[in-house]
C-alpha cells in the first residue's frame, strides 16, 4: 500500500512540474509577445518605381584616328633660325620658316614631331613634323556578325581611355559597312567622338561601348530585388505602410538598377534597401530615399 502511494505521489509531482513549466513558458511567451507587439515598425528606405533608359551593349576596343592629318618632312639645313614649334596652331599659322618656303598650317590642329633629339641639327638630316586635327576623333571597330542586325548609324557610343579613368566620352556610329567580312565574320563600323577639348590623342587605345535596343522601361534599384530560385520579388508598400511581397519579371541589369517588365506600375512605392528587416504583410516606417 505504501509503495503504491509513493508511486502516485511521484506521478503527481511529475505532472505538477510539467504543468508549472508549461504555464511558465506560456506566461513568458505572452510577456515577450506583448512586449514586442508594442515595438514601433522598423524604419525602411523606400523609393518609387520610375522610368529610365535601358539598352543592350556591345563592348569592344579601337584605336583613335585624327579627323585630319598632315605630315611634313623637313631637312635640317633648310630651316632658317631656331626651331620653335607651337603645341597648337590655327589654319594659316606659320609652322616653319624654311629656305625653300614657309610651312603654313592647312587647318587647325596639334603639332608633333619625330626624329628629334636634344640637338636635332647634329644627329639627323631629316625630321618629321605632324599636324593632327583631333577635335573630332574616329575609330574603326569590328562588330561580330551576331550583333550586325542591331547596329545602325547614329547609335550612341561611350568611350573610355586609360589616361582619363573617370571620364566617359560621347560618340555615335558614323558609318557602317554594307557587307560582312567573310574572313573575320564581322561588320566594319566607324565611330565618331566629340573631342573639342583635345583630350584624346591620335593612336590612343579606346574602350568602346555601343548601345543598342534603347528603350524607356520601369526601373528599380538592384538592392530592392529578392531572388527565390528562378523567381524575382520586391516589396511594394501600401498607403497604410504595409509591405507586400510582389512577384516581378525582370529584364536587363546594370548601373545599380534593374529593368522591370511586369508586376508593378510607375509610381508604385517599394522597399529600396533593408530587405532583411521587412516581413511580408508587416508594417514599416517609410524613409524616403
Amino acid at each position: 500500500m505504501k509503495r503504491s502511494t509513493k508511486i502516485i505521489t511521484i506521478i503527481t509531482v511529475f505532472f505538477l512540474v510539467i504543468a508549472i513549466v508549461i504555464t511558465a513558458r506560456t506566461m513568458i511567451g505572452n510577456h515577450f509577445k506583448k512586449k514586442f507587439s508594442k515595438r514601433p515598425p522598423p524604419g525602411i528606405i523606400v523609393t518609387e518605381v520610375v522610368k529610365e533608359e535601358f539598352a543592350e551593349k556591345l563592348q569592344t576596343f579601337g584605336t583613335a584616328i585624327s579627323s585630319k592629318s598632315e605630315t611634313f618632312k623637313v631637312r635640317k639645313n633648310d630651316v632658317i633660325g631656331e626651331l620653335n614649334l607651337k603645341d597648337k596652331v590655327k589654319k594659316g599659322d606659320l609652322i616653319l620658316n624654311l629656305k625653300s618656303g614657309n610651312v603654313v598650317a592647312p587647318f587647325n590642329g596639334v603639332l608633333g614631331y619625330t626624329g628629334l633629339t636634344e640637338d636635332i641639327f647634329v644627329s639627323d638630316n631629316i625630321f618629321i613634323i605632324t599636324l593632327d586635327d583631333n577635335s573630332i576623333i574616329f575609330s574603326d571597330i569590328k562588330v561580330p556578325e551576331s550583333y550586325a542586325p542591331f547596329i545602325r548609324k547614329g547609335l550612341p557610343v561611350e568611350v573610355r581611355v586609360s589616361s582619363y579613368k573617370d571620364k566617359v566620352f560621347s560618340g555615335e556610329i558614323d558609318f557602317i559597312s554594307s557587307r560582312i567580312n567573310a574572313d573575320t565574320r564581322s561588320l566594319l563600323a566607324r565611330i565618331k567622338i566629340d573631342n573639342k577639348d583635345l583630350e584624346l590623342l591620335s593612336g590612343s587605345l579606346l574602350e568602346i561601348t555601343v548601345k543598342f535596343n534603347l528603350r524607356d522601361s520601369l526601373s528599380v534599384p538592384d538592392t530592392s530585388i529578392m531572388m527565390e530560385g528562378e523567381k524575382s520579388y520586391i516589396y511594394t508598400v501600401s498607403d497604410e505602410n504595409i509591405a507586400n511581397k510582389t512577384e516581378v519579371e525582370i529584364g536587363l541589369r546594370g548601373d545599380s538598377k534593374v529593368e522591370i517588365l511586369s508586376g508593378v506600375n510607375e509610381g508604385d512605392q517599394i522597399v529600396a534597401e533593408g530587405l532583411k528587416k521587412v516581413r511580408p504583410r508587416g508594417k514599416i516606417k517609410p524613409i524616403k530615399n
